[in-house]
């Protein structure tokens, strides 16, 4: 049954924030001052991402010309490694938006007529290609997302040359080239004139319906979805445009910005995801009746929102009924004049820590961390994580495990190092293993699923041994 909140809005944990937050690092920006802004924003910039691959940590960034790959493993010294011009680029792009999946990234655009690009960035720092760039599906996409576990590509609010569809799926387990699989309009009781972003694991998509609302839908069988939760505008507080949001990584805990100006962002518990229920709302530090929250996402205990004009601010959600504003950074010295300027979007999820913030007129800025993330998106490497190699030195049990994985090397090195990864390439844990010793591995705050153990000694490779965690 669907609980009624907007009159218990009142009662909500959240205010605007009248105490001392800590400014963060600046570690390094760049910009390129001859790329012509948009007619509609002046944003010469939009979308930031990130990747890693092959010991370099590379930040994404749109822009009215394409897409930049900007080299920050020194993030005192960005520079650019390569452009990529978009399908369409002038001053009538806004948008672009970005996604990446087996060492190869996805990046659309929602104005003129575009294309799907998907770029194969394993041979970084050498070059990167264009492996896809084409209008077979799509012309125009507002946001992507990728399912990692499932190797599916949602597309919202596409067109393309069969119509305009509220949601797309794609099977993308090749990455460089995508089939269809379905179109959605529909979602329970929302029928949804577009879906705005969404976020999606296993299956289970987060999707925010703009004026429409908000449902959480079940694509396990993509020929009939099931809405497991929906929230139209009158069903929840604070309720206005229903833009985007991110989920923790216990999938207890959502984030979620409506993009008006002066509306709050809000929290929802999940813990019985078929009532879900909004428990607090967050404000920026400054502006609060007229601030606009964009973009969300969350690592480990903090929400990192790109706010526009108040540049980036960060949340403490570890207690998701009592959240608290710790830190933010001004990208952006523009008085507020309820447009649309400013912090565009960030990623906190590369290995070092540091924080990619896309500012629409002032480019990039990377951010010292505040955490070491733990809900990384980034999934590339160019180790065969699944290799298994010839060798009796390395034993490892129980297998399945639950708590904890026994693992042995009896090889005549002394001390080798290991490395824990997901099926998907992103590493988890990592430590070293004695000779002789048996290595006790505490695997409790994994995800349940498949792992692989790979171990060596300097660059010698001696073992990669799989395991299921329950």
């Amino acid at each position: 049954m669907k609980q009624f909140f907007l009159t218990l809005s009142i009662f909500l944990y959240g205010q605007c924030s009248i105490a001392q937050v800590q400014q963060m690092q600046l570690l390094g920006h760049w910009r390129d001052s001859s790329i012509v802004g948009s007619k509609a924003y002046d944003n010469a910039f939009n979308e930031a991402w990130g990747i890693a691959v092959n010991g370099h940590e590379y930040a994404i960034i749109g822009s009215t010309s394409g897409t930049h790959l900007i080299d920050i493993t020194d993030p005192g010294a960005p520079f650019e490694r390569m452009l990529i011009p978009g399908a369409f680029n002038g001053e009538g792009v806004i948008h672009r938006d970005y996604d990446d999946y087996k060492c190869h990234l996805y990046a659309v655009c929602d104005e003129g007529n575009s294309t799907l690009q998907i770029i194969d960035f394993s041979q970084l720092p050498d070059t990167a290609r264009v492996v896809y760039d084409s209008r077979e599906f799509m012309t125009r996409v507002h946001n992507i997302y990728i399912d990692i576990p499932k190797g599916r590509l949602y597309t919202c609010a596409e067109s393309g040359s069969t119509g305009f569809f509220a949601l797309g799926l794609y099977d993308i387990s090749n990455p460089g080239k995508p089939t269809f699989i379905g179109h959605y309009n529909r979602f329970g009781d929302i029928t949804a004139s577009h879906v705005h972003d969404a976020f999606v694991r296993n299956d289970t998509a987060y999707l925010n319906c703009g004026p429409d609302g908000f449902a959480i839908v079940d694509f396990s069988d993509p020929q009939n979805p099931n809405a497991i939760f929906t929230a139209r505008p009158n069903e929840y507080p604070f309720a206005g445009y229903n833009h985007s949001g991110w989920l923790t990584p216990d999938g207890k805990t959502y984030v979620m910005a409506d993009e008006n100006h002066g509306l709050p962002l809000k929290i929802y518990d999940l813990t019985n995801i078929e009532e879900a229920k909004v428990v607090s709302v967050l404000y920026p530090g400054r502006d609060c009746s007229i601030a606009i929250p964009h973009n969300p996402l969350v690592s480990c205990r903090y929400a990192y929102v790109s706010y526009y004009y108040d540049g980036l601010q960060v949340y403490d959600i570890s207690d998701p009924a009592k959240p608290v504003l710790t830190h933010y950074y001004p990208t952006s010295a523009l008085p507020n004049q309820k447009s649309y300027k400013g912090s565009w979007g960030n990623y906190p999820y590369l290995p070092s820590g540091n924080i990619v913030v896309a500012d629409m007129q002032n480019g990039l800025f990377i951010i010292k961390g505040i955490e070491d993330a733990c809900n990384k998106v980034y999934n590339c490497t160019t180790v065969d994580v699944g290799a298994v190699f010839r060798s009796d030195q390395i034993q490892l049990q129980p297998n399945p495990a639950t708590d904890a994985i026994h693992v042995r090397y009896t090889g005549p090195e002394h001390l080798i190092s290991y490395r824990i990864f997901s099926t998907t390439g992103m590493p988890c844990m990592e430590g070293t293993l004695q000779s002789g010793i048996t290595g006790h591995i505490s695997i409790e705050r994994l995800p349940a699923g498949i792992y692989h153990l790979r171990a060596g000694a300097a660059s010698k490779p001696i073992a990669s041994v799989s395991f299921v965690k329950l």
